[in-house]
């Protein structure tokens, strides 16, 4: 069968996953009778539940007499680094771009990154069915954006299909005939050329990795030459050439729909997964021993964000998870920095803790979930922006950010961005009473901002970024306005308390909740902590009023997610991650030691 590796790109929420379930469908990869879940690419809890991809995975179908292999590339630029290790895997990419929202920040990213590579694509115009679409202005921008990426004439002389895929169709005109997707089908394999081998023995590069609880250690990537089969001897080669490990191989899969099958030999040009590898890790070289010149590998992007991991040494540690030693942490951090080259792993000032390295927020946040799910308890510090020295000058990483917002929000939006030492880039109408606002704003200036913009925008605004460049340090930023309540005592918190703690600002617990000195409870309405006590209930007498026995109406509690948590707390605070809560604390839980602790920092400050 001749041989198509394609990647499907696109914005978060533009509809990738959704075309990839209808192309399986109308392909035959599923029996009539199969029940399939909606979105079948996205396979992990996390992805169902954010409805985003997370992770780049591959499957396969059948289009007449073409094998296509399609790698769903996720859509956030917090997982760029999947990106950019599988697009290396493909020769051509299907651009998704929805109808009414055009090209934002993320496709721009991705589409940077596949043209610097010379990859062919196709323009594919989703959700044509939308009652705002605009397909002429769309393709309008998404040439001018292709023109600003540095496009090759070949390049800028793509392909454009109009369609829907959650109707389940794709045409070369917006108004049909609205049958199926065969147009798609045909345009990929008239216009993507079959992978192109080379001359040799066998050669992959590793672009992804998992781990199997049967087969161990599973890579997939692309046959660059060759023949691969079980039981051929091999050794895996780092990016400079040094041999990392020597073995067999003990299974070849192939992708066989949404199935991973054990085939008899990968040939070139196919994305196979083999194992029998055990240290063999991302952008190494699997090749046969005559051969020691790795292939070479794309660099990925550098980490901009860093967290603090501890062992959880708070009263409560241990009562909800049964993973808290530094050495188990310790491992799974390892374990996720070996599959994910866009997080990096250091050791901490102590033997406890760990310094976490990722892209952004989502991204930490998305391991963070992960690993209380799977029974770890930790404490997380603020994240932190990793600057880098060059010539004597400090550099911060700064971001594009986009925002589409109504337009009586979209001066409160470029002013809270400027006093966060945005600048504005652009600000223009988007149609349908709304504004698209374009800014550079720096790392820094983003953590915690998206809860601050949905409860300003009133939860209309769409926030995109993607990191930009490094530029100068652009000076100090407005921090947290308000200090926090912190329980004086351990227990359990009494509603009569809490009601009573209402005019010094608002809750972040419920009644019946335990708590632990140093443990916060609430925000203070003034610029100072506040040390309160939420164990005390009412004195009962004998004594019958009417004024005394009236029910208590508790305002209901602030509540943070777990991204909020991380980006509301101060540097002297953590985040407590269990598998069922979060809690905010303060790192010295005794008010003795945090005071000696804040005149420590005040005098080094000084």
């Amino acid at each position: 069968m001749s041989l198509r590796n394609i990647a499907i790109i696109a914005h978060v929420d533009h509809g990738k996953t959704t075309l990839i379930d209808v192309l399986l469908r109308q392909s035959g990869t599923f029996r009539d009778n199969q029940k399939v879940d909606e979105r079948v690419m996205d396979s992990n809890d996390l992805e169902k539940e954010r409805g985003i991809t997370i992770l780049a995975k591959v499957t396969s179908l059948n289009w007449k007499d073409t094998r296509i292999n399609i790698v769903d590339t996720p859509g956030h630029a917090d997982f760029g680094g999947e990106v950019e290790r599988i697009l290396s895997m493909v020769d051509g990419a299907v651009i998704l771009v929805d109808a009414a929202e055009g090209p934002m920040p993320q496709t721009k990213f991705v589409l940077s990154k596949a043209l610097k590579i010379g990859l062919k694509p196709i323009v594919a115009i989703n959700k044509i069915d939308k009652p705002e679409e605009r397909h002429n202005e769309v393709l309008d921008e998404i040439f001018d954006l292709f023109v600003a990426l540095d496009a090759t004439p070949e390049q800028l002389d793509f392909p454009v299909l109009y369609g829907s895929a959650k109707q389940g169709w794709m045409a070369e005109e917006p108004n049909g005939p609205k049958d199926d997707m065969a147009p798609l089908f045909d345009k990929i394999v008239a216009h993507f050329s079959e992978p192109k081998v080379e001359e040799g023995p066998f050669r992959m590069l590793v672009t992804t990795i998992e781990r199997n609880p049967f087969l161990g250690r599973i890579l997939t990537g692309r046959v660059q030459s060759g023949v691969v089969k079980p039981g051929d001897a091999v050794h895996a080669l780092s990016r400079d050439g040094q041999v990392v490990e020597k073995g067999r191989i003990s299974k070849v899969l192939g992708f066989r729909g949404l199935e991973r099958e054990p085939i008899d030999e990968g040939k070139a040009g196919d994305i196979v997964a083999i194992a029998g590898l055990e240290t063999a890790t991302v952008a190494n070289t699997i090749a046969v021993p005559q051969i020691s010149a790795p292939i070479e590998a794309k660099p990925i992007d550098p980490p901009t964000l860093s967290v603090t991991f501890r062992v959880n040494d708070g009263p409560f540690a241990g009562r909800e998870g049964d993973k808290v030693q530094s050495r188990v942490i310790r491992d799974r951090l390892l374990r996720e920095a070996e599959g994910n080259v866009a997080i990096r792993v250091t050791p901490g000032a102590d033997g406890d803790s760990f310094e976490v390295a990722g892209r952004g927020e989502l991204q930490l946040g998305v391991l963070i979930e992960t690993m209380r799910r799977e029974g770890y308890e930790l404490c997380l510090g603020r994240p932190r922006v990793l600057f880098r020295e060059e010539g004597g000058q400090r550099l911060e990483p700064i971001e594009e950010v986009t925002i589409d917002v109504d337009d009586e929000y979209s001066s409160v939006v470029v002013q809270k961005l400027t006093e966060r030492r945005g600048e504005l880039a652009e600000m223009r109408p988007s149609g349908h009473g709304r504004t698209r606002v374009r800014l550079y704003v720096p790392t820094r200036g983003l953590i915690g901002y998206q809860a601050e913009l949905l409860s300003d925008t009133r939860g209309t605004a769409i926030f995109n970024r993607v990191f930009h460049v490094y530029a100068p340090y652009k000076g100090p930023l407005p921090t947290r306005r308000t200090g926090v309540l912190i329980s004086n005592g351990t227990g359990t918190a009494v509603a009569y308390a809490l009601f009573n703690l209402e005019d010094r600002g608002p809750m972040l617990i419920d009644p019946g909740v335990e708590v632990y000195e140093g443990m916060i409870i609430g925000e203070h309405s003034r610029d100072n902590d506040l040390e309160v006590n939420p164990l005390k209930g009412k004195q009962l007498t004998n004594i019958r009023t009417t004024s005394k026995d009236e029910a208590i109406r508790l305002t209901p509690p602030k509540r943070l997610s777990l991204e909020q948590a991380l980006s509301y707390i101060a540097d002297d605070e953590y985040v407590e991650v269990t598998p069922q809560t979060v809690r905010l604390r303060k790192i010295h839980l005794d008010p003795h030691e945090r005071k000696r602790a804040a005149r420590a920092a005040a005098a080094e400050a000084g």
